[in-house]
């Protein structure tokens, strides 16, 4: 079993040039290293943003939206190399899918920038505070169930797209995400990790939000809602609470 789970780890390296793990555990399956990554639009109104996300993952691209400040920006795909990622954009461009773009370069991303800290201790705050930081710069953008129709982020696409930002990859649906972290103590959260919740009944994950320190969490509460804070030991969420992961 575990000649098997290398021979596959490694393969995946191969193909992506990016697998990451945190521990090695078979449970971290699924996170990756963002790689090259193609950032294109700015926005002042996130409903056509989303639109413009929308037409991206019409096309099989793996596009979310983000906020920076009062624009709203998009981003896709996660390449190899520099080249390829150049490449596929002048592609697009010459299809006329997309109009001007950059390329976001891995040394960009907080995931990068923690390991030149003095200890894996001081590079773990310092990439779980710049997770908090990019969460906080999505309250007040709307929620939308899928988090591409009409469009803007659900609960599941929030997570992932703050984790994607800071240079993790974690899975898209908010069960997945419940598999592939490892398991947290409510009593020992830490910033960045993810809780969970069975907000449909029963014990089934339904929904997902980011610790942000002191008890609370940030997340994409329903449709017809904003981004915003709640407090884990309110009455409601301690109820459907199901559980924390960890990716860091």
């Amino acid at each position: 079993m575990t000649r098997l789970y290398i021979f596959f780890s490694i393969v995946i390296l191969f193909l992506t040039g990016c697998a990451y793990t945190s521990n090695g555990n078979p449970a971290d399956f699924g996170i990756y290293r963002e790689g090259y990554s193609i950032q294109v639009g700015a926005f002042k109104d996130p409903n056509n943003a989303g639109r413009f996300v929308d037409s991206l993952i019409a096309r099989g691209l793996d596009a979310f939206m983000f906020r920076d400040g009062s624009i709203y920006k998009v981003r896709f795909g996660s390449y190899a190399t520099i080249d390829e990622a150049r490449n596929r954009g002048r592609q697009l461009q010459a299809q006329g899918r997309i109009d001007e773009f950059f390329v976001v370069i891995p040394e960009s991303y907080a995931l990068y920038k923690s390991r030149s800290a003095p200890t894996k201790q001081q590079g773990s705050s310092y990439l779980r505070n710049e997770i908090v930081k990019t969460a906080y710069k999505y309250i007040g953008t709307p929620y939308v169930w899928g988090g591409n129709t009409a469009s803007g982020v659900d609960c599941s696409g929030l997570t992932r797209a703050v984790y994607r930002l800071n240079g993790l990859s974690i899975p898209r649906v908010s069960r997945d995400q419940y598999k592939a972290g490892r398991f947290v103590y409510k009593k020992d959260l830490q910033k960045g990790d993810l809780v969970f919740f069975a907000t449909a009944g029963g014990k089934r994950v339904s929904h997902v939000g980011i610790y942000v320190g002191d008890g609370k969490f940030l997340h994409a509460p329903r449709k017809g809602t904003t981004v915003r804070t709640d407090s884990l030991s309110n009455k409601y969420w301690t109820k459907v609470y199901v559980g924390a992961r960890s990716y860091i």
